[in-house]
């Protein structure tokens, strides 16, 4: 990402024909910033998607920004006799834009940043209607042959080739709705809840997107490059970058608010957090000249900028990715020692066992290679029915959590007492065991 960060500095200071020496600083400066930048450097180091999607967001976008400045594929349409649907950039901006779709949902409003920025490249070169088609139909086919065989497998798995937990994500109330299992969210329970309410959710996820994810892991460089933008997200080296950071910024927070404070927009954001380092860098290095202009400096400082972004952010990935690691280093701890718990108690748990229903579904999968479900925030009956529905589910792993039912209801409600049997974990000495808590569903 960094690299890629670095290109897209390059081609900002080419088109906006900056000097050779302000333009390499610039183009350094963007990846050097991009390599110590907290919010990139933290999930590069987490065993999630937003780093993966973020290199093949800024691929796509490199791809449109040179493909708009010299738009070949556009002017295919002006020759009749060639046939050839789009030229090869066309066509690797659809393979990466297929690639960014199985990595996550949010590649579709990368899509349709696509067909829009596309629409203003065939008007620039000329080929009106008839270039535009063939953009977007360039990069179309490539993106749908490449995730064909994800959404073949979906269908065969899930009945559907279209994403439907993501749908169903935008009628949530609260977080825990994206496990819920017989009360899943519906359109008649969402509208119940009341425009106050609604109107609220939406401010949150505002809130959330702005300053928990955008504003406050980068700050400062974050805060200059937002309030910059109006100002530096112009040409079209950033005209796909910046309408997919709108589009993004504004669905999660409208379509999904709940979900995006469970990190929809946050896993979607370092792309964004790029197009914050370059609007940054560009005014600081605008401020810059414009004061060595005023006062005659003699040796330019267009340095300045690109130390003050490096020296940023690395001061704050100093000071909090430590505390990142201890608290990375504790839940790894934890799911090392909990298989050897679980035999220890008669449980054991492995990738030849069945199904276990856990609050951590993809970190115990991870951690164990044992199949996992999600336990949703529902009573014990429809944990019940959720184990009876995937035959050889015989154990619930969670932790104790104020904000949800579970583990506490196990020991409170009727069929909780009949059905959840404790199983006592020996722990390892280390208490990193303390708040985990097994069941063992003895029902039939």
């Amino acid at each position: 990402v960094a690299v890629l960060a670095w290109r897209l500095g390059a081609d900002v200071a080419t088109e906006r024909a900056l000097p050779p020496g302000r333009a390499r600083t610039l183009a350094l400066g963007t990846g050097l910033t991009a390599a110590v930048f907290l919010p990139l450097v933290l999930h590069s180091v987490l065993p999630d998607s937003t780093m993966p999607f973020a290199a093949l967001v800024l691929t796509v976008c490199l791809l449109a920004g040179r493909i708009a400045r010299d738009p070949g594929g556009a002017r295919l349409a002006r020759d009749p006799s060639d046939t050839r649907l789009a030229d090869r950039r066309v066509i690797a901006l659809g393979i990466a834009l297929g690639l960014a779709a199985l990595t996550r949902n949010e590649a579709v409003w990368l899509a349709l940043g696509w067909v829009l920025v596309s629409r203003g490249i065939a008007r620039d070169a000329g080929t009106g209607t008839t270039g535009w088609v063939r953009l977007v139909a360039g990069a179309a086919i490539p993106a749908m042959l490449v995730f064909a065989p994800w959404a073949i497998r979906d269908w065969a798995a899930f009945g559907s080739p279209l994403p439907g937990q993501a749908l169903t994500n935008a009628l949530s109330l609260n977080g825990t709705d994206i496990f819920a299992w017989s009360d899943r969210p519906t359109m008649s329970r969402y509208l119940a809840a009341g425009l106050p309410t609604l109107i609220g959710l939406r401010w949150d996820g505002f809130i959330h997107n702005l300053v928990s994810v955008l504003l406050l892991p980068g700050i400062p460089i974050a805060a200059i490059g937002l309030a910059a933008l109006p100002w530096t997200a112009r040409g079209t080296a950033l005209r796909l970058l910046t309408t997919f950071s709108i589009i993004t910024f504004v669905s999660t927070t409208l379509l999904f608010p709940v979900a995006t404070t469970w990190g929809t927009f946050l896993h979607a954001s370092a792309a964004v957090q790029v197009l914050l380092i370059v609007s940054a860098l560009l005014m600081l290095d605008r401020l810059i000249a414009t004061a060595a202009r005023r006062r005659a400096w003699t040796r330019p400082v267009a340095w300045l900028g690109p130390v003050l972004g490096i020296s940023a952010g690395a001061l704050f990935t100093a000071a909090l990715l430590p505390s990142f690691g201890r608290d990375g280093n504790a839940v790894r701890d934890q799911y090392a020692a909990l298989p050897a718990a679980l035999a220890a108690a008669g449980v054991p748990i492995d990738a030849n066992a069945g199904p276990v229903i856990t609050r951590f579904p993809i970190w115990l999968a991870e951690a164990t290679g044992a199949r996992t479900l999600a336990l949703p925030n529902e009573p014990p009956a429809a944990v019940l029915d959720l184990a009876r529905a995937f035959p050889g589910t015989t154990l619930v792993i969670t932790a104790a959590d104020d904000d949800e039912l579970w583990p506490e209801i196990a020991g409170t409600d009727p069929i909780g007492i009949r059905c959840f049997e404790p199983v006592t974990l020996t722990d390892p000495g280390s208490g990193v065991l303390n708040d985990i808590r097994v069941f063992r569903i003895i029902c039939p």
